[in-house]
């Protein structure tokens, strides 16, 4: 089944369970909800009444639990663990698996480092096992394993919930891509009516120069006939050429001795 409508059923699911319910019996839809396998959204059940109902009362514990688990990471949880239940072994897997999306939001190239830092891992072997098999197999990752440069390549990542105020930084890129998008398309089109333009001239510029080469073949051409009609007229007049026969016929001249 397709990743994103296992997660729509899947949400749609416990949304039902969740407006069913109220106060303490919340707390099992919602460790259920943080506990499953292939959910990983969990704003929709965040806005849910009888959740946000969960606020300043005994139970806002459960709330706490589910707000972590849409928008924080391991790191948060271990830095607020002591208002916060003890998480079952599904939980912390599912929180680790969600602090690798949010290292992916801001960067493409996660060092080991880095990783075995913010999930707790001891060693190069285990964390490439935990990337493997929890986050490439389960299909909210891709990427590559870099073992020499010590690093993840991400690929692709699938997105988590938005934050409280994301919103509107979200709108805001948007915005300023569009604006950017906007600026390039001007560019490409003056771009575009340049070389047209350019590309006129040359033609105009060429079309010059053929006439010019053509107009130049023809002045050529009626030199050459002027010339050649002259030389015929020459050997065509009377007395221009002297005629072998006419030649041969005239008494030579006798040549005298010189004293």
């Amino acid at each position: 089944m397709d990743i994103e409508q296992n997660q729509a059923e899947l949400i749609d699911n416990f949304v039902k369970q969740a407006s069913a319910q109220k106060g303490t019996a919340l707390g099992s839809v919602i460790l259920e909800a943080t506990s499953h396998p292939s959910l990983f959204a969990f704003s929709e059940i965040l806005a849910v009444p009888t959740i946000a109902e969960l606020e300043g009362t005994e139970n806002s514990v459960y709330l706490k639990v589910l707000q972590l688990f849409a928008h924080g990471t391991w790191s948060d949880y271990k830095s607020n663990c002591s208002s916060l239940p003890q998480l079952v072994p599904d939980q912390v897997l599912k929180l680790k698996q969600l602090t690798v999306l949010t290292l992916a939001e801001t960067n493409k190239v996660l060092p080991y480092d880095e990783l075995m830092m913010e999930l707790d891992v001891t060693n190069v072997r285990e964390l490439e096992d935990f990337l493997i098999n929890e986050c490439m197999y389960a299909g909210i990752v891709r990427g590559k394993l870099d073992q020499l440069r010590r690093c993840f390549e991400i690929q692709f990542a699938a997105g988590r919930d938005l934050r409280p105020g994301q919103l509107g930084s979200m709108i805001q890129t948007l915005s300023n891509w569009l604006g950017t998008s906007d600026n390039l398309l001007v560019s490409i089109q003056e771009e575009i009516k340049w070389a047209d333009t350019m590309s006129e001239l040359d033609k105009k510029h060429r079309k010059e120069v053929e006439d010019r080469v053509e107009e130049v073949k023809k002045s050529l051409s009626v030199k050459a006939e002027v010339e050649f009609r002259g030389l015929e007229d020459i050997y065509s007049e009377p007395g221009g050429v002297m005629d072998y026969e006419e030649d041969r016929s005239r008494p030579k001249r006798r040549r005298h001795p010189r004293s």
